[in-house]
């Protein structure tokens, strides 16, 4: 039996992979039910019942002006002053008018699918993501912890090899469990946009742009499953994975915004990992620079910086490629024993 099937087999017969698997897919499936229950498929009779509350709204504003107006012109008839109270002219050019009141506004909420399940494939990522990275974290990390990496290297003697495919045994894995639940996770959301919400206007492009965001979506949860098997090695321990992650959280969301907002940093943001992570679902994240404005002189347009998803790729597959490089560097140079 080759390595790469073993690798497999012991992967997916892990207690810790059985356990994530089904949390992540109960969680998955709870998301994806509750939140059939607050979107609403918007009937002919729902329309007519929110524009007959909205004339109906229109109609009490309506009377509630002019009795107002009426109010003003007998209190002015009586020599009080009247324009603190309700203006120069009595409120009349208050007057409420039908298109201030939108029938959309009584409406209940609808999914629309062409234009909110992108944002329920960076939910889905996100959730496997944290799979792949305790996985894999604890995949390798295991190995090192108990000796089964010791013994395993007695058995098959090349180290590179031996890390190479059980890395590799991990990203199928991950490939796997994203692609099948991809799948039922746009079913699901496909579904919930039939039946209680709205399915117009997803038109054959709308279907590559989604179909574009779920490869993104799969590359950033492979990589964040590389990286945390290459951190788990480098430090021999699944801790080592998870204390790496709270710390690169700590330093970027944290450490690099304080440091950024106290020197005055143009477009600080641009340093912060998590910009670059939602660059890359979204395309482009627009930053802002309102300090470079001048409002004495009047209006002023700040100056703006994109970071687009080819700039996430660069800085997300550069810090990878070094912790993935650095672990097989180590493999194959420091003592196993």
């Amino acid at each position: 039996m080759s390595l790469y099937v073993t690798e497999l087999r012991r992967l997916a017969k892990r207690r810790l992979t059985r356990l994530l698997l089904v949390l992540l897919v109960l969680g998955l499936a709870g998301v994806a039910t509750a939140f059939s229950f607050s979107s609403h498929q918007l009937s002919k009779e729902v329309v007519a019942a929110a524009q007959a509350e909205s004339d109906a709204q229109y109609r009490r504003a309506l009377e509630d002006w002019k009795r107002t107006v009426a109010d003003c012109d007998a209190a002015r008839a009586r020599g009080e002053n009247t324009e603190d109270r309700f203006g120069p002219d009595c409120g009349r050019e208050w007057q409420p008018q039908p298109e201030m009141f939108d029938p959309k506004w009584n409406l209940p909420y609808q999914f629309d699918f062409r234009g909110e399940f992108p944002m329920f494939i960076a939910v889905f990522a996100g959730a496997v993501a944290l799979f792949a990275f305790i996985v894999g974290a604890s995949f390798v990390g295991a190995e090192w912890s108990t000796g089964g990496m010791m013994n395993l290297l007695l058995w098959r003697p090349k180290r590179l090899a031996v890390l190479g495919t059980k890395l590799a045994a991990l990203l199928t894995t991950v490939l796997g469990v994203g692609v099948v639940l991809g799948a039922f996770w746009t079913l699901a959301f496909w579904l919930i946009g039939t039946y209680r919400g709205t399915t117009a206007e997803v038109t054959a492009g709308v279907w590559r742009s989604i179909g574009l965001d779920g490869l993104r979506a799969l590359g950033l949860i492979l990589a964040v499953g590389a990286v945390a098997f290459a951190l788990a090695s480098l430090g021999r321990h699944t801790a080592m994975a998870l204390g790496a992650a709270v710390a690169v959280f700590a330093i970027s969301e944290i450490g690099v915004r304080i440091a950024v907002g106290v020197l005055g940093v143009p477009f600080g943001e641009r340093y912060v990992l998590s910009t670059y992570a939602q660059a890359w679902f979204l395309k482009r994240v627009q930053l802002l620079n309102y300090d470079a404005c001048q409002f004495a002189k009047g209006q002023c347009e700040p100056a703006e910086l994109l970071v687009t998803w080819q700039d996430s790729a660069l800085v997300l597959g550069l810090g990878g490629a070094v912790v993935l490089i650095a672990a097989f560097w180590m493999m194959r140079r420091r003592d196993i024993a």
